[in-house]
């Protein structure tokens, strides 16, 4: 019997490829050396998570760093004594220094990083370089990012120690000082890590110099696309731009505005360029380090062999526990069958072995189910180098044996006939397939070109199989396919959304799931509904002569023999009887016949309440489902999915388990097995079943070969682009030829981030956005808590000690709002001083981050006006551990107040940092309270995307029809009731992201005002999950493009334009302006004086006597 999925009915999607490659020949070049640094006569770069020292004639390196977590960026100081990198020591990025020659490193930052982020949003506390003194190390961190106003920004920290100074730029991606320190050349933008070659988008970096003194801001050497990597070498910038094609190497003459291309490449990218800031810069190119002599116009690749000893990539016995993407039961429930790390495994319910029928890391196996009889285990595999299907023996002896051989598409599910002959399965274009197993021929039985057929189901007799197709009202419809005639005939109403069908055991009924029993769900913030709990189970009569399933019941007296107790005589027979049932039970399984003429009118609701509910199945007697508490956006529901059982004897349902994630039925209908939490549990397929035998999974072992596995992935990711990218012609690239090029790469990766970036960097030349990779194995520590204030501190250098420069302002009603200096009874001022934490005195040389690190209880602080301790006090907060919401907060609130007084009150403001649950809250958070005003600013600067721009875009073109005066008040209802009646502006942003693009695009379809910024991001073919990959990492392929009604498209690529461009000029923003908002109060008060958008005043009383 499958499992069930509990969400939904379409089939899940995964994909594998098979390509066999090369370890890297000893003593060869070694390729992959990341993020290189030159100084003196040395260059450090990255190599498999580690940092290497080597001379820039090149040769063997040394090794500086070993830990199971990243060290990266490294850059030497300009006097060559000392090195500085962003290291993952303790679990979190952060800034460490050691001597040049090696040592212990030192940390200088403690400030909680963000993260851990996805690779495209690269890593915090990147390190950059140092000042031209090498006092202080340059870095770029995410410490003080809003939300909106401030991104990522630069900052200095002391090498000796101390707390990180923020540079007056107001955000700032990579950076590098002029010769004497007083000026920087930097990009405001940050977006390095994104896999996306040849952009143009707003989000594109454009360079400029920044005067330290006069906050002046000079463009530099300005393109469509990227300009990136600067660097200050005397009197000229050099910097790495795409602009032709290939990111390539320039110099930009400062007094002449003359630009120079120095290096000519055409196939591989120019990356990760860094200089001594004298004479040489240093590059990636193929994965190997060149340098470029800036005097002589040289440019030379560095022979580099790293002795690394392989750890990454040394075979392994690993436990695939974490990795388990599906289980179900054996046919009498004797064992489980689990899939897990991309092999089959078996495994005993109680007692015996557990067997890993697979076990190949070159191969991902996925969706294993058991065949009827218990012989056979059928699974997809990729073993062939595409998605087939595969028989293997449940007791692990001999091979796999292939029962297909064409399929060039992801498959899915097979679900054996009950009889064992044959074997339905889909593949991800919606097609669906019947194999005869004895006779290996192969029926398409349907196309669904809406979408995925998943909950194909076989009549008890194996000559039926029962599915769901879509329509183009997004409904599903019942079908049937008929083995005997091979005819295909839809039994549903296109009026119902029907799906799920599962076949009563003894052949009279189909069962099924439809969503027609409509009691909305009311808003309670406007008159509005959501459909919820609209779920039933009902049962179709597959032919005429078949009872109703739930008639009427009389009891009645019992004719018979004189002191013959029938119950008795029944009660001695029943175990009896039962067992010769079941062992005749496959031999006496009868035809399925279906009267089909008026079947869809024989249609019977089961006596059970509407629900939410999925994961409908049956047993003989039995039905069993998945009831779940209605979805919410943002928060979990009210209550846990719950496995239900309903007895069809009894007519009443019950709950079997409660708090699940899933649950697979024994084929007989004997037992069942859940998931909960992180156990598997199994039950008696009967109501109120007790005492469940926990599975153990701990013997879910693979031999692990690092190589193999990511040449698998490797594999798996270009075939996902290559069957689901949203346009069949890989946008004219030819990915066969682009697959090859980085496949070369394989031998060399020697960490689980060269494979992300190998991944990242092909399906980055599809010139498309929204081409993510992420995750997978990792050995890195856990991160830090670090008991925060929500305060912010400096240090008071004469008095050398601490002080408190900025307490955020928070709604301590909202946990995510917490303030925790703010709350009742804490007595602390901005400008006190910190002298102690936690009794340990706190001095000028200390870093107080460090001090708050590991703190998760209260956190006791002795303050006072005073430096000294004569007079302190204390007190005690419960901290946050990220500040982030408090920040955001703060620059909404303060937005707010400023378009209030640049209005006079008569405009509001909201802010939707993403089109996702954050953004759903703050919309409904900031939007009801200000219904009533004349005017609204909507800002979705910095929007992160989502998928509910649709939701706020309908709100917002609501238009008001008429109103209502009642004889409390003079002041209107409106109708509709929360309607907005005035005028608006939206704000845009460079990073104004996926569906944070596409809200001010139908903004403007709409016409609800002009856009006021910044041209957006311009990323938005949409995707969504394909199942994980082997390890468990993830690859995005951008799935669905967007389009305007006329069906051409729009956006991806170039962004939104905005009807008035504004900049944010550092300038001003340094001064606390904020040129972009006060354009948008601007527009308002004018259009809000030129045409007045007011209620009406309450009209006279009407006199009705005549």
């Amino acid at each position: 019997m499958r499992r069930v999925n509990m969400r939904t009915i379409v089939a899940r999607m995964w994909l594998c490829v098979a390509m066999v490659i090369m370890a890297a020949p000893a003593g060869a070049q070694t390729k992959l050396l990341r993020f290189p640094d030159i100084g003196g006569n040395d260059i450090v770069f990255t190599y498999g998570g580690d940092i290497w020292k080597v001379t820039a004639a090149g040769g063997a390196a040394i090794r500086l760093t070993a830990h199971p977590g990243q060290e990266l960026f490294a850059r030497f100081s300009p006097d060559g004594q000392w090195i500085a990198f962003t290291g993952q020591y303790d679990g979190d990025e952060q800034v460490y220094v050691i001597p040049a020659s090696g040592g212990i490193p030192k940390q200088l930052t403690y400030y909680p990083a963000h993260g851990p982020l996805t690779p495209r949003w690269g890593y915090d506390n990147q390190v950059y370089g140092w000042t031209p003194d090498g006092a202080e190390v340059l870095f770029r961190s995410l410490r003080d990012a809003d939300g909106g106003g401030s991104e990522t920004a630069l900052y200095t920290v002391p090498r000796d120690g101390g707390l990180p100074v923020k540079l007056p730029m107001p955000s700032s991606g990579a950076g590098d000082y002029s010769p004497d320190g007083k000026k920087l050349v930097y990009s405001p933008l940050f977006r390095d890590f994104r896999t996306w070659k040849r952009y143009e988008g707003g989000w594109a970096q454009n360079l400029y110099i920044f005067d330290l003194a006069s906050n002046a801001v000079t463009p530099v050497a300005h393109s469509k696309r990227t300009e990136r990597d600067p660097m200050w070498i005397g009197d000229a910038l050099y910097f790495v731009s795409d602009r032709d094609g290939t990111l390539n190497l320039y110099r930009h003459d400062i007094a002449s505005d003359q630009i120079e291309q120095l290096t000519k490449e055409t196939v591989w990218d120019v990356r990760w360029a860094s200089s001594d800031n004298r004479s040489r810069i240093v590059y990636e190119l193929d994965g190997e380090l060149h340098i470029y002599d800036v005097a002589a116009r040289r440019d030379t690749k560095l022979d580099i062999l790293v002795p690394d000893d392989g750890l990454s990539r040394r075979p392994s016995r690993y436990s695939a526990e974490k990795n388990i993407e599906d289980f179900e039961l054996s046919p009498k429930g004797e064992r489980a069958l689990f899939v897990a790390r991309g092999d089959v495994f078996t495994v005993p319910i109680e007692k015996g072995l557990t067997r890993n029928l697979t076990n190949s890391s070159r191969s991902h196996e996925r969706l294993a189910r058991w065949s009827p009889d218990g012989k056979k285990i059928a699974f997809i595999s990729d073993i062939s180098g595409e998605d087939q299907l595969y028989l293997i023996d449940q007791s692990g002896s001999g091979k796999p044996e292939q029962l297909t051989t064409q399929f060039r598409a992801m498959l899915y599910t097979p679900e054996w006939a009950p009889d064992g002959k044959r074997i339905a399965f889909s593949d991800k274009d919606g097609k669906l397939y019947v194999l005869d197993v004895a006779a290996r021929k192969i029926t398409q039985v349907a196309d669904d070109e809406l979408g995925g057929i998943g909950d194909y189901a076989w009549s008890p007799d194996g000559q039926w199989l029962a599915f769901s197709m879509g329509e183009i009202t997004d409904f599903r419809s019942l079908y049937i396919w008929s083995a005997s005639d091979a005819k295909l005939r839809r039994i549903s109403d296109e009026m119902f959304n029907e799906y799920g069908p599962v076949w009563d055991p003894e052949g009279n009924y189909l069962f099924f799931l439809s969503d027609r029993q409509f009691a909305p769900q009311i808003s309670a913030i406007e008159w509005n509904f959501a459909g919820s709990r609209m779920t039933g189970i009902f049962a179709m009569a597959l032919r005429r002569d078949v009872e109703h399933p739930f008639a009427p019941e009389s009891d009645e007296v019992t004719i018979g023999e004189k002191g013959k107790d029938k119950k008795d005589d029944e009660s001695k027979d029943e175990k009896k009887k039962d067992e010769k049932k079941a062992e005749k039970e496959e031999a006496d399984v009868k035809p399925v016949k279906i009267d089909f003429d008026g079947l869809a009118a024989r249609t019977t609701p089961f006596p059970i309440e509407a629900d939410n509910i999925d994961g409908l199945t049956a047993a003989k007697g039995y039905l069993l489902y998945v009831v779940s508490g209605a979805p919410f956006n943002g928060r979990d529901s009210y209550q846990k999915d719950k496995v239900w059982i309903f007895d069809m004897k009894e007519r009443e349902a019950s709950v079997l388990v409660e708090d699940v994630e899933g649950y697979a039925l024994a084929r007989d209908g004997s037992k069942v097995l859940v998931k909960e939490g992180d156990d598997y549990k199994l039950y008696e397929a009967k109501p109120k079943a007790k005492d469940p035998k926990t599975v153990s999974t701990k013997d879910l072992m693979v031999d692990r070969v690092p190589a193999d596995e990511w040449a698998e992935i490797f594999d798996e990711v270009w075939r996902r682009y290559r069957d689901f990218f949203y346009v069949k012609n890989m946008h004219g690239y030819d990915w066969k030829a682009i697959g090859d090029r980085y496949r070369q790469l394989l031998p060399y990766v020697a960490h689980r981030s060269d494979l992300n970036y190998v991944l990242g960097e092909m399906v980055a030349e599809l010139n498309v956005g929204h081409a993510y990779i992420e995750g997978g194995d990792f050995e890195i520590p856990d991160r830090p808590k670090v008991g925060l204030p929500g305060a912010r501190f400096a240090l008071d250098k004469k008095a050398g000690r601490y002080t408190i420069t900025k307490i955020f302002r928070g709604q301590n009603e909202e946990e995510k709002y917490r303030s925790p200096l703010t709350e009742v009874g804490i007595e602390v001022k901005e400008g006190e001083y910190i002298l102690a934490i936690d009794g340990v005195e706190l001095k000028g040389n200390d870093n107080p981050y460090r001090m708050l690190q590991h703190k998760k209880g209260p956190v006791t602080l002795t303050v006072n006006a005073k430096p000294v301790f004569d007079g302190a006090h204390k007190v005690a907060y419960m901290p946050i551990f990220d500040e982030a919401p408090l920040l955001y907060f703060d620059w909404v609130t303060t937005n707010r107040a400023k378009v209030a007084q640049m209005t006079g009150g008569r405009a509001g403001y909201i802010h939707l940092p993403d089109m996702g649950a954050d953004g759903a809250y703050e919309f409904i958070k900031g939007y009801y309270p200000q219904i009533r005003k004349e005017g609204l600013v909507v800002d979705v600067r910095s929007n992160g995307g989502g998928n509910i721009s649709q939701w706020i875009i309908e709100r917002l073109d609501t238009r008001l029809l008429g109103t209502r005066f009642g004889n409390r008040s003079d002041l209107p209802m409106t109708y509709p009731y929360s309607v907005f009646h005035g005028h608006m502006v939206c704000l845009t942003n460079e990073t104004s992201a996926s569906d944070g693009d596409i809200f001010p695009a139908r903004f403007r379809k709409a016409g609800l005002g002009p856009i006021i910024g910044k041209r957006t991001w311009g990323g938005v073919v949409g995707i969504s999950g394909l199942g994980p990959l082997i390890d468990g990492g993830r690859a995005f392929v951008p799935l669905q493009g967007t389009n305007d009604v006329d069906g051409s498209w729009i956006i991806e690529g170039v962004g939104v334009t905005p009807d008035i461009e504004v900049d944010n000029d550092p300038d001003s923003v340094i001064a606390g302006r904020d040129p972009q908002l006060e354009r948008a109060a601007q527009e308002l008060v004018k259009a809000m004086d030129a045409e007045p958008m007011k209620l009406p005043a309450r009209p006279a009383d009407p006199v009705k006597t005549k």
